[in-house]
């Protein structure tokens, strides 16, 4: 019975709807192909009709092109049938612009628990207060990769967002320009994106969807926990993998990895700059002119030039400033909105999301042998040297590094370690502060990385660098608990654990053990995996953190998220979720605020 009346409010909002807007779509002109729109029904008809019947496709087409159209040539076929393509494409992303500007209506029928609902049902529990010491340390971390495919051009993107509005207003006119603009865009790239170009579509999510759905999440939290000094910015946190990501991907260098965490930064400069000039047009009083104006122009120069930065510190001390004034001065005017803003500064910081940098271990592997024999510690492979004898160099040898004595992926991944440190000091710390090795096998994919590090980057001093082993394999998972355990026994690796507040993340994929054992196998394994890496931790003083490597359809780990965390058990770390979103399900999940707001809950909601 529920599921009748669901499918008659979803008729409701979605599909009649999108007959309607279906309907204006279908009289576009296509050039020499003007009626091809109300060809498409029939077209859909006379396939489903004789499909049925095991008719062959090509003979269907052919008496489809005979009883239907006048086209003749197989040229003028393929020609058609490419025209057909165009149109259902744009039909789909109609259909998905009526479904997303339905959505807040389409999520009242579920039975999720949204984040107000939480809090109704802990106060209703007695455990309140056990539920705001939680919300005070827990976080969230969504990370974005990319899938190129996936993405349409921003053109486009623009455009959906714009009948997503108009939609929702039932503006027919508006509606009707748009699907005709619609029509004559090409939906796909004009060439084959370039890393940056990949990193340059998430970030416009980032800028036109993400940044203002935070604030108006984490303001909706502050609304449901009245009275309690909730301050937590690490709550809701982005990383970023596109430019960063070079397993497999040739085409990301350190140069891409670099002019990626200055669009980022440059992209957030610019979010906070068009929110001064909103504060400017409301904030008309002479104590606070000043302060207004100086930050602005000082935002304005960092968007343009990437050698100009400014502080976390530069940037929020002025806002504590100018909210003191308003507080002082001026009736606490606009004072709430001047809040917003600052928890999204307190949030973003200088960096909007945390660019991760991963590689493949047999990378790591091939540069350290490359590295020993330029000091002549080995004369031609790794296996020369005992266990201890490498554990020894790579935690107590201070080696000093020359990237010019290196060719190709060595020194690639040399330089790309190299300029960690300037991306931090331009970006903060927060802004690339992780190192995930893929295919991670043993002791030495850590250790790898952990004397890179040191020889390449920070020498004698503390790495402020999170060193993330990704076990992707049914294997690797089993021996995860032996690494990783003989990893904390190592009183460098220990050391530099308490240096990152005993703190471990660790991350589990699931498309590989997928493939190795099957959907139900590879849950089961990383279940486990969990809970035994949950015990070794807990056993060494260490909090453990899971990152989980999660793709958009089911066979890739998607699927239903809030069941897959609520359902861990009480013998599973539950410090923080960190999850990968890919190409896809970045439209379909958090392409949209309401989506974003609704999802996010969803992930808090089951962490909580």
């Amino acid at each position: 019975m529920k599921n009748i009346i669901i499918n008659k409010e979803f008729d409701k909002i979605v599909k009649n709807r999108f007959d309607i807007y279906n309907s204006l779509f279908l009289n576009l002109p296509y050039p020499k192909v003007s009626n091809i729109g109300m060809l498409i029904p029939l077209l859909h008809q006379v396939c489903k009709s004789e499909l049925e019947k095991g008719k062959d496709p090509s003979e269907i087409m052919d008496s489809f092109f005979n009883s239907h159209t006048q086209i003749i040539s197989e040229e003028e076929k393929i020609d058609f049938m490419f025209r057909v393509i165009q149109y259902v494409e744009r039909q789909v992303v109609l259909y998905d612009s009526v479904e997303d500007s339905g959505f807040k209506m389409l999520v009242n029928l579920e039975n999720n628990l949204s984040f107000k609902d939480y809090i109704h049902l802990a106060r209703s529990k007695n455990n309140l207060d056990e539920f705001l010491d939680k919300l005070a340390t827990f976080s969230t971390r969504i990370v974005f990769t990319a899938h190129p495919t996936q993405f349409y051009p921003p053109s486009v993107l623009d455009i959906i967002a714009k009948l997503r509005l108009l939609i929702a207003d039932n503006n027919i006119n508006d509606i009707d320009l748009t699907l005709q603009q619609l029509g004559l865009t090409s939906l796909i790239n004009s060439k084959k994106p370039t890393p940056n170009d990949e990193a340059k579509n998430v970030i416009y999510f980032l800028k036109s969807v993400y940044y203002n759905a935070v604030g108006d999440l984490y303001a909706h939290i502050k609304e449901n926990v009245q009275g309690t000094q909730f301050d937590n910015p690490n709550l809701i946190q982005f990383g970023f993998w596109p430019g960063g990501d070079r397993d497999g991907n040739p085409f990301v260098t350190a140069e891409t990895t670099m002019d990626v965490s200055d669009d980022l930064r440059m992209s957030l400069m610019s979010c906070y700059y068009n929110d001064i000039v909103d504060f400017e047009k409301k904030l008309t009083f002479r104590k606070v002119e000043g302060d207004i104006d100086n930050l602005k122009n000082k935002l304005y120069l960092t968007i343009f030039d990437k050698t100009k930065t400014l502080k976390f510190d530069d940037i929020i001390n002025p806002l504590y400033k100018i909210k003191e004034s308003l507080i002082n001065n001026y009736n606490s005017l606009y004072l709430d909105e001047l809040e917003k803003f600052i928890d999204k500064v307190k949030i973003f910081r200088t960096h909007f999301a945390a660019l991760d940098i991963r590689q493949n271990h047999t990378v790591h592997k091939q540069t350290i042998e490359e590295i020993l024999k330029k000091e002549k510690l080995i004369k031609n492979s790794l296996d020369e040297l005992s266990k201890a004898e490498l554990i020894t160099i790579l935690t107590k040898k201070a080696v000093q590094v020359n990237v010019d004595e290196y060719n190709d992926i060595v020194k690639d991944t040399i330089k790309t370690i190299s300029q960690l440190q300037i991306i931090q000091h331009k970006n903060g710390e927060e802004g690339c502060n992780r190192y995930i090795i893929s295919n991670s096998e043993d002791i030495f994919s850590v250790l790898f990385v952990y004397a890179l590090l040191k020889w390449c980057g920070w020498k004698n001093e503390n790495i402020p660098m999170d060193i993330i082993p990704l076990f992707e394999s049914i294997e690797g998972m089993k021996n995860s608990e032996k690494i990783m355990t003989e990893l904390f026994e190592i009183p460098e690796y220990r050391n530099h654990i308490t240096q990152r507040n005993n703190f471990q993340t660790i991350m589990l994929g699931f498309s590989d053990g997928t493939k190795d054992g099957g959907y139900l196998q590879a849950n089961w394994s990383i279940f486990k995996t969990k809970e035994n890496l949950t015990s070794v931790c807990n056993h060494h003083n260490i909090k453990a953190i899971f990152f989980d490597g999660r793709g958009g359809p089911p066979a890739r780990g998607g699927g239903k998220t809030h069941r897959f965390y609520a359902s861990q058990s009480e013998r599973i770390a539950n410090h923080a979720i960190q999850i990968t979103i890919q190409g896809q399900t970045i439209t379909s999940k958090y392409g949209t605020k309401a989506h974003f707001i609704h999802n996010c809950e969803q992930l808090l909601t089951a962490g909580l």
